[in-house]
């Protein structure tokens, strides 16, 4: 199985350099110094699960790429929309494209340019960057991946992935529910970076207060609803049911938006809060704690001049 990784930086390069390690068929596709320093000076990989120091195959024109039976699709939000208008050009028929982007917009960005049987769903759970061209760095001590297939057609070749990740020692799974999988992240992710990110504080601060706690509970509970309106198999009470995860979270933590925001990088606001809204209007519903934090914060999610912020390695917690 021939796998190509679009995108190359935390989520990508990551998993993609443990499959690469352990013998699996993989090539990336990236761009700018980074790709140069993975083509002259191998891919490494910093991380309490392992180091790691490989050539890998890379390329910035898919052209120079093999064909792909399964293309991970692994680019951030913001480059999405530009990443996903080329894989027409390439992407065989019979190919599998599996996002891992956060939110729910990916799939349904994926199948308007390369058709809905070819787009499968994934999720990953991970604390990477990238530390310098050609260096990613791990923090933390998870690394897991969750997809599945969103037509019958894919679950062969998933399976094969799921053995292919496995045997490489990566967390892997395939939930019954991969819809559902993807939208109890989607819930904890909207209420964890809206709040943090507004607050400029972290997720102890928040849970402490009662009005801020009270607001993130809303928040949770708006995205709820949204996910039950658009037919997800989620309780009623999830959102309630997230708080006691909330509760176990380190004091310190905060949403990768925030680390963003402070950095003066675009913010994936679009694909959370302002999804929110964006769906919810859809359906005939209202998200109007989700509306303020998308107003709020709307006129920097183009990112800032930066301030000199060092990147900071985002934080994405195990539901």
């Amino acid at each position: 199985m021939q796998i190509v990784f679009v995108g190359a930086g935390g989520i990508g390069g990551y998993f993609g350099g443990r499959l690469a390690a352990a013998g699996a068929q993989v090539a990336f596709l990236a761009r700018g110094r980074h790709a140069q320093a993975l083509r002259e000076q191998g891919l490494r990989i910093t991380s309490p699960l392992g180091h790691l120091h490989l050539p890998v195959t890379v390329a910035e024109d898919p052209a120079a790429l093999p064909a792909a039976d399964l293309v991970v699709f692994a680019v951030k939000l913001p480059d999405a929309q530009a990443a996903a208008a080329q894989l027409p050009a390439w992407v065989r028929p019979g190919a599998v494209v599996l996002p891992l982007q956060n939110g729910v917009d990916a799939a349904e960005l994926l199948a308007r340019h390369v058709g809905a049987p070819a787009v499968a769903q994934g999720l990953a759970y991970i604390a990477t960057r990238i530390a310098a061209p050609g260096c990613i760095e791990h923090g933390g001590d998870f690394a897991r991946l969750r997809f599945g297939a969103l037509q019958p057609a894919q679950a062969p070749l998933l399976q094969r992935f799921l053995e292919t990740c496995r045997a490489a020692g990566i967390d892997a799974e395939m939930p019954a529910d991969i819809r559902r999988a993807v939208w109890e992240k989607f819930v904890f992710l909207v209420g964890l970076s809206g709040l943090t990110a507004l607050t400029r504080q972290s997720v102890g601060v928040v849970r402490a207060d009662p009005e801020l706690r009270g607001m993130l509970q809303a928040v949770m509970a708006e995205a709820t609803a949204l996910g039950r309106a658009e037919g997800v198999d989620l309780p009623a009470d999830y959102a309630e049911q997230r708080m006691a995860f909330v509760d176990t979270l380190p004091h310190g933590m905060k949403a990768s938006m925030l680390h963003d925001l402070e950095a003066g990088r675009p913010l994936e606001l679009p694909w959370l809060a302002a999804a929110v809204v964006r769906r919810s209007a859809r359906c005939g519903l209202q998200a109007p704690v989700n509306r303020f934090i998308a107003a709020a914060l709307g006129p920097l999610a183009g990112g800032v001049p930066s301030q000199g912020v060092p990147p900071a390695m985002p934080s994405t917690p195990t539901p």
